[in-house]
């Protein structure tokens, strides 16, 4: 089977969608599939093409079997509506041009966040006269609304009446949670034709390890308690939150050896960074985005993994994938993030949780699992043991088996 997969993510960018395309792309070509992958030039999240990349009509490259096109894209940092929206059509219509001078492909897959991809993807298909899979990972454009990046307008009623027409026309919907699927259903999309394929880890990559003693003495981390957020500073996160937890626990009697570490990029980044600094934050350190072949490393440094989003009610339904990098790493979790994502986390025993935005329940709870070393300890032999359950080869080979029943 030759797979045609059509992505505005792809590594060596670093964040969950990326991720997750090419573990299940690399687990497709060893189980001796074909596949080839559609995408831009990375430069996500800072909007500035990576070295040894430029931004030109196309590029073939090969990484791991897996074949890759690159195609030019409008290219701007991860911030502003309008410019945000220039990038994903424009690599929608270079996908659709360039896409049909694939060989032969079998199926084609387009994957949200944004839809766009997804319209390139359904526009190919039929060129192609081959079934077109839409694979859900957030609800776009209810997430537009969700962080107040625009209100309730005719764009956006149209753009939710596109979502619609492309879920209708896919052979099959592949969502990352149940709660996705369970909207669609309600929403009027066959169930029949709704699979859920959770984002999962990579145990090759996230897996338990000793912390990196050259880092902890570069960020003076040596001999601290680290709450770390790895991932994407946007709007959703609300990261503020974890800002004003670090003041407070400055402040407590019990947290004077409690830092906190920020890796990532974003829009929101330089705003929390100048927030830091305005409240005169010590313990808290800030890195830029690194290779992805060097996270793990980073990922080391932490005693317990801060996950976080807005609180609202859309975020109920979404999975964040830092849950199961987390628990790939065994590091307790604090989530705060309600809905099916919380369930995982309770009935799994990986970690505990907080409300959304309540800083000082973060802080509390923080401080309480730096103090009681017991059940810390219990946390991460429950990772040990979640994380057989999320392995992503067996993902990937659950996705490729829905593949190939449509090609039945």
């Amino acid at each position: 089977m030759h797979i045609l997969f059509l992505t505005d993510n792809f590594p060596p960018e670093v964040n969950a969608p990326a991720s997750r395309t090419y573990e299940h792309c690399r687990e497709w070509i060893r189980s001796g599939h074909r596949v080839t992958v559609v995408t831009c030039f990375p430069n996500f999240p800072t909007g500035k093409v990576y070295q040894g990349y430029r931004n030109r009509p196309w590029r073939w490259e090969e990484m791991d079997g897996i074949r890759v096109l690159r195609v030019w894209s409008y290219i701007s940092a991860n911030q502003g509506f309008i410019k945000r929206t220039l990038d994903y059509v424009s690599y929608m219509v270079s996908a659709s041009l360039a896409a049909p001078w694939v060989r032969k492909p079998d199926v084609v897959i387009g994957t949200s966040p944004q839809f766009f991809t997804v319209c390139a993807a359904w526009l190919v298909s039929r060129l192609r006269r081959v079934p077109f899979v839409f694979e859900l990972r957030d609800l776009w454009p209810e997430s537009i609304k969700a962080v107040g990046a625009m209100k309730d307008s005719l764009l956006i009623r149209f753009l939710e009446k596109l979502e619609l027409f492309l879920y209708r026309k896919a052979a099959a919907v592949i969502s990352v949670t149940r709660s996705f699927r369970d909207i669609l259903i309600e929403r009027g999309i066959e169930a029949d034709k709704i699979h859920v394929v959770t984002n999962g880890l990579d145990p090759g990559r996230f897996r338990p390890m000793a912390k990196d003693r050259e880092l902890l003495k570069e960020h003076r981390l040596e001999g601290r308690f680290v709450a770390g957020y790895i991932g994407t500073h946007g709007l959703a996160h609300c990261l503020e939150t974890l800002l004003e937890a670090a003041r407070q626990i400055a402040s407590s009697p019990e947290g004077g050896d409690v830092s906190f570490l920020f890796l990532g990029d974003g829009a929101n980044k330089s705003a929390l960074v100048a927030r830091s600094a305005e409240i005169g934050l010590e313990n808290v350190v800030f890195l830029d985005s690194v290779p992805k072949s060097e996270v793990v490393r980073y990922w080391s440094l932490l005693d317990v993994s801060v996950i976080h989003l807005k609180k609202t009610e859309l975020f109920r339904t979404v999975i964040p994938s830092k849950i199961f990098e987390s628990i790939g790493m065994e590091l307790p979790i604090l989530l705060g993030v309600q809905g099916e994502s919380a369930d995982i986390v309770r009935s799994t025993g990986v970690g505990d949780l907080f409300e959304p935005e309540n800083a000082a329940e973060l802080g509390r709870k923080i401080l309480a699992l730096k103090q009681d070393h017991e059940r810390f300890q219990l946390m991460k032999r429950k990772c040990s043991d979640a994380a057989k359950q999320y392995n992503r080869a067996a993902l990937a080979q659950k996705m490729l088996g829905i593949l190939k029943s449509l090609l039945k």
